[in-house]
């Protein structure tokens, strides 16, 4: 009898003395509060690196270019990710509560999918971006332009947006399985569920960039290993016109490489959690939602991880970083200074 009291008491709710309440995971005092340094580190280094990356492009002029707002137009959505939708899935994870409503719950899972599908969708067109630049370096300002560039970003949000928000808000993504919904839907409960159809839908806004990637930048290094070798070939036979060769060469597949780095990165952050959405619905969701938590935290983690590539593989990011840092923007004009080592 004195052992049922006792594991009555343990069990804790998330909203007290309300019917249908969700139960609530009581973490050790010093886990909770490890927990919440721990991603709102990961939440200021999303925000505030990406936020770096959006002036450095914005403000200096040198940084103008079709590539770069391609970049800028990524932080966007990983500073996004950082300020709307981090600091509600911290409070979340750690407290394994939701406080914040049903309705707010469905509009904090649309900016997530939406920022993220953006985040894929940008990555893609940077790829394509590269893969022009190194194999056709001659007609690359005539193919890439400006114009070119706002055209991606505008498909990137526009489909993330509009495929989320209808997706998500017309609850079509729960159709057909209505008694695990119900069953998931107690009071402190946010959890997006997608029905087989969707999740196949999904999975294919996913891997169509997920491949093309992959395609690019493999292509991209069998060219840059080519150009490699004719580059050599010319430093032998014409030293001046080699040695600007090379450095025009250099320029562009360091460009990719780094570029790449953030791919792959990409690829290794995501891929255990698109593995994991598209087999749960197949396996009649028997994942643990700690499972899926710790997956979420894993592709959260990619949008705090390209400034800190751009960081260490662009010496003009770290000068920007200085200028921003140091406040100097605020008392000169910085705008028109040269940023990339001669």
């Amino acid at each position: 009898m004195n052992s049922a009291l006792l594991q009555e008491e343990e069990v804790q709710y998330c909203f007290v003395n309300m019917n249908g309440s969700c139960y609530k995971t009581a973490w050790p005092f010093g886990i909770r509060i490890s927990l919440y340094v721990v991603l709102s580190l990961l939440t200021i280094l999303t925000v505030g690196g990406n936020l770096m990356v959006m002036i450095s492009i914005a403000y200096f002029k040198q940084l103008h270019s079709p590539t770069n707002f391609l970049i800028a137009s990524l932080a966007c959505a990983d500073f996004g990710l950082g300020l709307a939708v981090l600091p509600f899935s911290s409070i979340r994870s750690v407290e394994t509560c939701w406080y914040f409503g049903e309705t707010f719950c469905r509009f904090h899972s649309c900016l997530d999918a939406s920022f993220c599908y953006s985040s894929i969708f940008h990555l893609c067109f940077i790829s394509i971006d590269r893969y022009v630049a190194v194999t056709d370096p001659l007609l690359y300002p005539i193919k890439f332009t400006v114009p070119v560039s706002g055209m991606f970003i505008a498909v990137a949000w526009t489909v993330s947006l509009v495929y989320t928000f209808s997706i998500v808000f017309t609850r079509v993504n729960d159709k057909g399985i209505q008694e695990l919904v119900n069953a998931l839907s107690c009071v402190g409960s946010c959890q997006l569920v997608f029905n087989k159809t969707w999740t196949v839908v999904s999975s294919v806004l996913f891997y169509i960039p997920f491949f093309t990637m992959i395609a690019l930048y493999c292509r991209i290094f069998s060219v840059a290993k080519q150009q490699a070798r004719r580059i050599e070939i010319m430093n032998n036979n014409i030293q001046s016109c080699g040695n600007y060769s090379d450095r025009v060469g250099k320029r562009e597949r360091k460009a990719a490489k780094t570029l790449s780095i953030a791919v792959i990165a990409f690829l290794l952050f995501w891929t255990p959690y698109s593995i994991t959405v598209i087999a749960d619905p197949f396996l009649n969701f028997i994942i643990s939602p700690h499972v899926f938590d710790i997956m979420v935290w894993l592709t959260y983690s990619n949008s705090a991880m390209n400034p800190l590539i751009y960081s260490l593989f662009y010496p003009w990011f770290r000068k920007a970083m200085k200028v921003i840092v140091s406040c100097k923007i605020l008392r000169l004009d910085c705008s028109t200074m040269n940023l990339f080592p001669e």
